[in-house]
C-alpha cells in the first residue's frame, strides 16, 4: 500500500494563467482600446508605494468585498493594478476633465 500523496507536477503549478496576448492589428478608426491590469502573471518591475494606515485598510476591506461579496479572490496588488489601468484610461480618454487631474488639483 502506497502512503505517499499525489502531488501536481511543475508544469501544473508553474502554468500561464494569463490570456495569450492578441496578435489582431487594430485600425486607428476602432475606439480605444481599454487598459487591463497585468493579473496574474510574473511580474518583473517593482515600485513601493507609501500609504496611511486608513489606506491600507481601505484596501484590504475593498479587497475582502471583492471576494466575499463578488467571489473574486484577488490580492491587494491585483485591485491596485486595475485601479492604475482605470485611472490612466480615464486620463488618456478625457485629459484635462479626467477624475486624476480634478483630484490632484483639489490638493
Amino acid at each position: 500500500m502506497n502512503r505517499r500523496p499525489t502531488l501536481p507536477g511543475a508544469a501544473e503549478l508553474f502554468r500561464l494563467t494569463a490570456a495569450a496576448p492578441s496578435t489582431e492589428v487594430s485600425s486607428s478608426e476602432d475606439a480605444p482600446q481599454q487598459r487591463r491590469g497585468s493579473g496574474r502573471t510574473k511580474h518583473t518591475t517593482k515600485i513601493t508605494v507609501y500609504v496611511s494606515d486608513e489606506e491600507l485598510l481601505a484596501l484590504e476591506q475593498a479587497r475582502l468585498v471583492l471576494r466575499g461579496s463578488h467571489s473574486l479572490g484577488v490580492d491587494r496588488g491585483r485591485v491596485v493594478r486595475e485601479a492604475v489601468a482605470i485611472v490612466l484610461d480615464d486620463l488618456e480618454t478625457h485629459g484635462d476633465a479626467s477624475l486624476l487631474v480634478r483630484r490632484l488639483r483639489e490638493q
